[in-house]
């Protein structure tokens, strides 16, 4: 299934999980053959790449709850992918009515152990359907709508069957049943159901009916998150659905997933978000699976409260073995009554160490982001004098008259939806594209970094990431010198020095961190920074930015960066730009109310929880 591997009833296998850097160009002049042999290609490129991660996956563990229940307990559970144990005789516990946000460090596992769940290598009983979100639609001459619509195969299938039985015989028994199960699945308000999702997603009407072929990858995955929506499955499976999503239909979606009623487990680089949607978390750390009831905010809270606890029984138990070993050595060979006591405690020490030791804490490893020093530069860095933009000559003006400048205290983020100009403000602005009119002015000295989600695309798959930057900056002679400045972007060992192609998408996004910020910019402009990070690394690069001495414009969905880091809130939308009077905790309650007002019955899903 393009999108998604759909686990029915029945153990079906799927394979269609995308493969990174996997690209192939479709053109407006195409034929439809031709673009149906290259969607065929890359699908079966697509497909063979699955096979291969599968096969090369072992997954083993037993059913612990009951075979007709909708909770699903799994004991015993391990997991290793190329031989490297992911997971270790630890349990899986998804309970109906619950909503788990899985978190850990990049590259632990968590996105494998979700496809493991998906293809239903782990003992998922029968009778719990199964969708897991895995790659944008691909490119076709369906609309969005039909997309949506065909995902419900059964609805589908019973329409047709409908459809033909009504032309032999209207009065058939069977006719009436196929009536009856069609009124239970709300068949005749599919299509306002599909439509109202794709709406709260960003399409409009007319975007709904018009060829996916001429839709970005980035809408092709909103496509797919509403076909996941749509089909209503028992357990659905979402790994980082927020990353090609503009910060109103992120608002959408969390308050679409927090009325989700079976079970849901959501991969979200977004504190905001998993604060938002999560009853619990499920943390994957050391090869074990720890569970803790709540939002992310409360297991950051128990957490804290239940390591503080272990270590001060670690500690007691330390003081204690010491103790005890200190008196056996000096008393043990002593008189008769100190001997005997000697051996009382060495019964005692020998019942602790059986029964077995409270572990030290280990935290997982602090990660630190850094931008060097940029100096000086006096305002106005950068002066925006009357600019219109429009991209082409007889297309509509995405800006008109912009009057602004921006300096090296300029902490600004542009939040708007999809389509106002956010980053083509920030092309704009680094002169990666020229007004239509007016006049954009730039001090002499200024340098600008440019991070954007196509950034990665531009690495040299081939080097490491040590022989690029050698590469990129040839005036560091040593190496050591250069791995050390890599490291402060959390790649170390083998990581450094490994093609960059074997690298993880957050290992890669790293790369370009490392790339961008030895350019010694005297402005960042950061463009959806977060995509493909972990929560950690997203804290490392709020502290950076908040040190670093120039100027940061930000585009991103995340409510908690941008609130970590931003003093100002441009809004991006009909033409100009407002600075939005308040925080962007204010801007998102702005943009719920905004969506209520458009779409009713989040509302009533919401008080029906």
């Amino acid at each position: 299934m393009p999108g998604g591997t759909l686990a029915p009833r029945s153990p079906v296998k799927y394979s269609r999980r995308g493969k990174c850097g996997a690209t192939v160009l479709f053109t407006a002049t195409a034929s439809v053959g031709s673009v149906a042999r290259d969607v065929d290609a890359l699908t079966k490129e697509l497909e063979d790449f699955e096979l291969k991660k599968a096969a090369a996956r072992a997954v083993t563990g037993v059913l612990a709850s009951h075979p007709n229940s909708t909770d699903v307990h799994i004991i015993n559970l391990s997991l290793t992918f190329h031989g490297q144990e992911l997971l270790s005789d630890t349990k899986l516990e998804l309970n109906s009515g619950r909503r788990y946000g899985l978190i850990g460090l990049n590259g632990i596992g968590k996105s494998m152990l979700l496809s493991a769940i998906g293809k239903r290598e782990v003992p998922i009983p029968e009778h719990i359907d199964i969708y897991h979100l895995t790659r944008e639609m691909p490119p076709s001459e369906k609309s969005p709508l039909q997309c949506v619509m065909e995902v419900d195969t059964e609805r589908a299938m019973l329409e047709r069957e409908a459809e033909r039985l009504a032309h032999e015989d209207a009065e058939c028994e069977k006719l009436m049943e196929l009536y009856e199960r069609l009124e239970e699945l709300d068949a005749d308000k599919a299509e306002a159901r599909a439509s109202r999702i794709l709406h709260g997603l960003g399409f409009t009407p007319a975007m709904q009916r018009k060829k996916l072929k001429d839709f970005s990858g980035g809408w092709r995955m909103r496509v797919a998150l509403a076909r996941a929506l749509f089909i209503r499955p028992f357990m659905l499976l979402l790994d980082e659905p927020t990353n090609h999503l503009d910060l109103d239909a992120c608002v959408w979606l969390e308050e679409e997933l927090k009325t989700f009623k079976r079970i849901l487990v959501l991969i979200s680089h977004s504190q905001d978000f998993l604060n938002g949607i999560c009853t619990n978390i499920i943390h994957m750390h050391n090869r074990k699976l720890k569970y803790y009831t709540g939002n992310y905010d409360q297991y950051v809270k128990t957490r804290v409260e239940l390591e503080e606890n272990q270590m001060k029984r670690f500690h007691w138990e330390q003081d204690q073995i010491a103790h005890m070993k200190n008196y056996i050595a000096r008393f043990g060979h002593g008189s008769a009554k100190l001997a005997r006591q000697a051996q009382s405690k060495e019964k005692t020490l020998q019942k602790m160490m059986a029964s077995g030791l409270t572990e030290r804490v280990v935290n997982d490893k602090t990660l630190s982001f850094y931008f060097p020093p940029c100096g000086k530069i006096p305002p106005p860095v950068i002066m925006v004098q009357n600019v219109s933009f429009k991209y082409t000559k007889d297309g509509p003006r995405i800006y008109n008259n912009l009057e602004f400048g921006i300096d090296l205290d300029t902490r600004v983020a542009l939040v708007g939806p999809n389509g106002a100009g956010k980053s083509t403000l920030l092309k704009l602005l680094t002169g990666e594209l020229l007004p239509t009119d007016g006049m954009i002015r730039k001090h002499s000295h200024v340098k600008i970094g440019r991070y954007h989600q196509h950034l990665q695309e531009q690495l040299d798959l081939d080097l490491s990431p040590l022989e690029y930057m050698m590469k990129c900056y040839p005036e560091i002679k040593e190496k050591e010198e250069m791995r050390k400045i890599i490291g402060r972007y959390g790649l170390t060992g083998k990581q450094q020095v490994s093609p960059i192609r074997n690298l993880s998408d957050g290992q890669k996004c790293r790369v370009c961190f490392a790339w961008l910020a030895w350019q010694n910019p005297h402005m960042l402009f950061l463009d959806e920074p977060t995509n493909h990070l972990d929560i950690e690394t997203i804290d490392a690069l709020a502290d950076a930015i908040n040190e670093f001495e120039g100027g940061m414009m930000l585009v991103s969905h995340d409510f908690r960066l941008i609130q970590q880091v931003a003093q100002e809130i441009w809004v991006c939308e009909k033409q100009t730009i407002t600075k939005w009077q308040g925080d962007i905790l204010a801007y998102k309650e702005h943009l719920k109310s905004k969506l209520v007002d458009e779409d009713p019955q989040l509302t009533k899903k919401t008080h029906n929880v």
